[in-house]
């Protein structure tokens, strides 16, 4: 099996189609309207933070 010398950065498309994902992940997670005393509530909160500090550290923006 030959191996293939991975890419140092994303490219620009790439980057576009992650915030894309991002978005779309992040708007799943916080649509849904649940009681802020509820486990649900603390997990997706947990959850949501996720893309939000991954985004800058890929997109540099």
């Amino acid at each position: 099996m030959a191996r293939t010398k991975p890419f140092k950065q994303l490219s620009q498309t790439e980057i576009e189609r992650f915030l894309v994902a991002a978005e779309a992940l992040t708007l799943s997670i916080i649509k849904p309207f649940i009681s802020p005393h509820c486990d649900h509530y603390r997990t997706t909160r947990v959850l949501h933070e996720v893309p939000l500090k991954a985004a800058p550290e890929v997109t540099g923006r």
